[in-house]
């Protein structure tokens, strides 16, 4: 019978500080970016930073990620293996890479992760990265539970996939829109976000579909009722996104799925395993559409949906309240069975649907409604209005504060020795200490008072890490002990168990990659190969592709391609779709933005949407073998 499979929820960290709220709110692992070349332009750390958040993760035999994802130009290919050198030398588990270009350098023993921006959904590419030696991937979030399971059958590395979060309407490293539109690269860390603009759609003659929309926005993933159903096609990693969003994110998705994971592997402890160490215990109750969202959505894990576009607003309207039945000079009264408080932040649509946010300063109930006053109150705000809630005070003052402990479970036992007196404390992994204590042994006066004091004293833990389990008392008889000769020797205990704790976890190992170089699945890449500098060239060459085009943030000549790549659909959303409507053909559509106008073009084999534009092309030669 095979052993448990660890199940790890993967938490987002914009800073070590962050990071470190998220392991103690039940992450098993955290991803940070590194000092540069991490994806997120704006949120790089310094190799101190995670070195001390990877000896805090460690505690808890929880692990770190750091990114070390962008395309890299030709000169920042030896910066790049100066800092990932840097970051095992301070403890980081393993690196999540785009580039392939740095598998022709000397890395460190170091595990690597292939990036969301690798475009992981098809088995051959899969297989492919497993073969060359990544330890874990993340699969598309496009892939759906069937999917995902021949995958999980065809390779034997981690799978890692997005649960909770905001969605790339694109493929993930298929996006250039960005980078067309203002120069800035999402494969280089710096995306616009073109995709939460306002659009207009028009069909083919030039009718106008939609008017002023975000038809490129996504609701965000929400994958909290499909967790089961994703461990047993093959997911191990659960990655919650959001690397740029604010604390109390952080620790209330995190909690979330913490508690949901921890319901499955109660369930379930013959399949599967805890990740790391320690249990936690919050302060509040989790949830999700307390914090930033955009609404929710599971996307295509269990098949094409209709209703996936944040269209209205890219902008987080929270949760309905009720209605606005009358206004005052400075004041208006609102319906709803929601308690609101001091400070609420609500939200509301004005007559041109632009979302408008409204800061309460008191709010009263007065019978059947409540009476908000605003620290200004809105002009355009009318009878009728719905208002929703995108900050509630209450719910953000527990997670300004303390609101989570995390202990690691421990079983205590108290010998005789010849000497006095030893007591030996096991963590629940299995990790043992030893603390001795000489003293003259006397009888106690009153056995169940000594007893039960011994075993007080014993469980006093609460300045630590862990919390007692089990404490067993093996002596002959009770004996008299000082309460302050056994807080020392528990405190002794504990100091030993923490050094052997330190000394027993060890970083995964990096994977040994097939010795005979396995084919990459095509013989020639396009600009979509996202190939930046000649080592990366250089790689795809050796295991195969004759034909290397380069990546689009190079290219020189115009021309127009896919801008962006996207399952996405426009006309199946407007029930335009030809395999839904007897009919209709799959005419390109056009997106219209100012005097920016883009072509829709559909692949309705693969179900795709393709976005085209102008883009610059050239060809880097092939190196010789």
């Amino acid at each position: 019978m095979s052993s448990p499979r660890p199940l790890e929820l993967l938490a987002p960290a914009k800073n070590a500080d962050f990071g470190i709220e998220a392991i103690h709110h039940g992450a098993d692992a955290v991803y940070i970016g590194g000092p540069a070349f991490g994806a997120r332009s704006n949120a790089g750390n310094t190799v101190a930073d995670i070195e001390r958040l990877a000896r805090e993760a460690h505690r808890y035999n929880a692990r770190v990620f750091a990114t070390v994802n962008t395309i890299l130009k030709d000169e920042e290919l030896e910066p790049a293996r100066k800092i990932i050198w840097q970051l095992y030398g301070a403890g980081t588990d393993a690196v999540i890479i785009q580039d392939m270009g740095l598998l022709e350098m000397d890395l460190p023993p170091i595990q690597l992760h292939a990036s969301t921006q690798t475009d992981i959904r098809t088995l051959e590419k899969a297989r492919f990265l497993d073969q060359v030696g990544f330890s874990q991937i993340v699969l598309a979030r496009e892939l759906n539970l069937m999917q995902i399971q021949r995958i999980a059958q065809a390779t034997s590395c981690n799978l890692e996939f997005f649960i909770h979060g905001a969605l790339c309407v694109a493929y993930s490293g298929q996006c250039y829109i960005s980078h067309a539109h203002t120069g800035r690269s999402a494969n280089r860390g710096e995306c616009s976000q073109a995709c939460r603009l306002p659009y207009d759609l028009a069909d083919q003659e030039g009718n106008l579909v939609a008017q002023d929309k975000h038809l490129l926005s996504m609701k965000d993933n929400d994958q909290s009722a499909n967790l089961l159903a994703l461990a047993e096609a093959g997911i191990t990693s659960f990655k919650i996104e959001g690397r740029l969003k604010d604390l109390s994110y952080v620790k209330n998705l995190t909690a979330h799925y913490r508690t949901l994971l921890d319901g499955i592997l109660d369930q379930h402890p013959d399949r599967y395993s805890r990740a790391s160490a320690g249990r936690c215990t919050y302060t509040f109750t989790p949830q999700p559409e307390k914090t930033f969202n955009r609404g929710s959505t599971d996307y295509f894990v269990n098949a094409r949906k209709g209703d996936i576009g944040a269209f209205d607003t890219p902008a987080f309207s929270g949760e309905p309240l009720g209605s606005v039945n009358q206004l005052g000079p400075n004041w208006f009264e609102l319906e709803s069975e929601a308690e609101l408080h001091n400070g609420d932040g609500l939200s509301y649509f004005d007559p041109d649907q632009e979302l408008v946010g409204v800061r309460i300063n008191t709010a009263q109930r007065m019978s059947k409604v409540w009476r908000c006053s605003p620290n200004e109150m809105p002009s355009d705000l009318q009878v009728g209005t719905t208002l929703y809630r995108n900050r509630e005070q209450s719910f953000e003052r527990l997670l300004e504060k303390k609101s989570a402990d995390r202990r690691i479970g421990v079983d205590l036992r108290l010998e005789e020795t010849p000497e006095g007196f030893a007591l030996c404390i096991t963590a629940e992994d299995g990790i043992s200490a030893w603390a001795t204590l000489p003293q003259e042994k006397a009888p106690a006066r009153d056995e169940a008072r000594a007893l039960s004091g011994l075993k007080d004293n014993l469980g006093k833990l609460g300045n630590t890490l862990y919390q007692a389990r089990q404490i067993n008392l093996a002596l002959s008889q009770a004996w008299f002990l000082p309460a302050s000769a056994i807080n020392g020797l528990r405190r002794e205990a504990v100091e030993q168990l923490d050094a052997a704790r330190a000394v027993a976890y060890q970083r995964p190992a990096r994977r040994t990659p097939e010795a005979n170089p396995p084919p990459y699945p095509e013989s020639a890449l396009s600009y979509l190969g996202n190939v930046y500098n000649q080592k990366a060239h250089a790689f795809y060459n050796r295991h195969g592709v004759s034909v290397i085009e380069s990546a689009y943030e190079m290219n020189q000549e115009a021309g127009e391609v896919s801008l962006m790549i996207t399952k996405h659909c426009l006309r199946y959303s407007f029930n335009l779709c030809p395999k839904e409507v007897k009919g209709i053909r799959p005419d390109p559509m056009t997106l219209i933005n100012g005097k920016e106008k883009l072509t829709l073009t559909f692949d309705c084999k693969k179900c795709e949407m393709h976005v085209v534009g102008a883009m610059k092309k050239r060809i880097i030669p092939i190196l010789a073998a």
